[in-house]
């Protein structure tokens, strides 16, 4: 399989540790083998290492004081450390009395906080994995990356189906079960295929309650462990100022992945053009959005702005300093801008932007329309938000 460079960054000081967190199968593993080849690693996906460790978490302790000074400079690397939280006070000593720096890397920190688990106190940077974005790749195919998914081994794959379906079943519903975090699983099933179909839509929990045979509380609670699991994350309304016509509690919800996204709601995108790849397109861009956010370690924020009478643009960053508004179409009308338009207005933002499928950037009045394409570009070298 094809070893790609990732954008993400771990450089970490001396006596320095941290977490990485991600998804199964978004490459962490594998960048750090490629970061780090010198470390140390404990990979608690391998039984008898879970067992063992589970059964003595001072195993760790005794066997790396027994190495050498030379074989502790580079970070220890403790994989799905979830799966063992009791060894976190181990690595909490070390660090203390030892000066020994680690990369604690899983799938989740929710089961180590309903545990209260030790979580190193600020000791350790938190990193997220994500799947690939397109400054890691020569050239993106749009109708491969939304079908596929940018997952690193689904992008790649041309057999996808069968890995983003077993992802699907066997990651997404029967691990979240094994490890605890729901005691329904035919329950949870049906959430997964009711919040599929409104997915990147506004979220209406008793729509999605009735849907799968559970109250809303429930479903609030499946979304969590979903954000929690870092599956997926709420996009909030954005409320600069209060007015009535402007929708301001109900969130919408992408999964982290627009490949996942597709394989729940059985989408098959087969031409640029029509409502499937608009709706894929506009998660292709909130992936890339981010992404960015995260890996930049910029923090701003990223909401929609949607009215009661149907005017929405789809993100609104850093607090209003710039609006997007994603059109699958290949000639944007002044139809296709009126909600734009109305936020412009309204807000001033310092850029407004249409993201389309035209092939040809063009600026009308004060808004400026793009290929998706150019907008990634330009987006990636930090000329549109920093």
């Amino acid at each position: 399989m094809e070893i790609i460079k990732r954008l993400l960054e771990i450089d970490l000081p001396p006596r320095q540790s941290a977490f990485l967190w991600g998804p199964r199968k978004t490459g962490k593993s594998t960048y750090l083998k490629t970061k780090f080849p010198k470390s140390p690693v404990y990979d608690f996906l391998m039984t008898d290492l879970f067992v063992e460790f589970s059964k003595r978490p001072s195993l760790l302790r005794e066997q790396l004081l027994a190495k050498s000074a030379g074989e502790l400079q580079q970070p220890i690397i403790l994989d799905e450390v979830q799966k063992v939280p009791q060894i976190l006070d181990e690595v909490h000593w070390l660090i203390e009395n030892k000066g020994l720096k680690f990369i604690l890397c899983g799938s989740s920190a929710r089961k180590l906080k309903r545990g209260q688990s030790n979580l190193l106190g600020g000791r350790a940077w938190r990193y997220e994995m994500f799947p690939l974005v397109t400054p890691e790749l020569e050239r993106v195919d749009l109708l491969r990356a939304l079908n596929h998914g940018m997952v690193p081994v689904h992008y790649l794959q041309d057999d996808y189906k069968r890995s983003l379906k077993a992802y699907v079943r066997d990651y997404l519903k029967e691990e979240i079960f094994h490890e605890g975090l729901t005691r329904n699983l035919p329950a949870f099933s049906r959430f997964f295929d009711a919040m599929g179909y409104s997915h990147g839509e506004l979220v209406n929990y008793s729509n999605i309650a009735r849907d799968c045979g559970v109250d809303s509380k429930t479903v609030k609670e499946y979304f969590q462990i979903l954000v929690d699991t870092l599956l997926g994350r709420f996009v909030l309304p954005f409320k600069k100022r209060q007015a009535r016509q402007v929708i301001g509690k109900a969130p919408k919800f992408y999964l982290f992945d627009v490949g996942i996204a597709g394989a729940i709601s059985n989408r098959r995108v087969s031409q640029e053009k029509g409502e499937s790849f608009a709706k894929a397109l506009e998660h292709f861009i909130f992936m890339e959005i981010a992404a960015y956010n995260s890996l930049r370690e910029l923090d701003f924020d990223i909401n929609f702005w949607r009215t009661k009478s149907g005017l929405e643009v789809d993100f609104v960053l850093g607090g209003g300093e710039v609006a997007i508004e994603v059109k699958s179409t290949s000639c944007v009308d002044n139809a296709d801008l009126r909600s734009l338009n109305a936020f412009v207005n309204e807000y001033s933002p310092r850029s407004a932007i249409v993201v389309c499928n035209e092939k040809t950037e063009r600026i009308y009045e004060r808004i400026k329309i793009m290929p998706w394409r150019n907008f990634l570009r330009v987006f990636w070298e930090g000329k549109i938000i920093h």
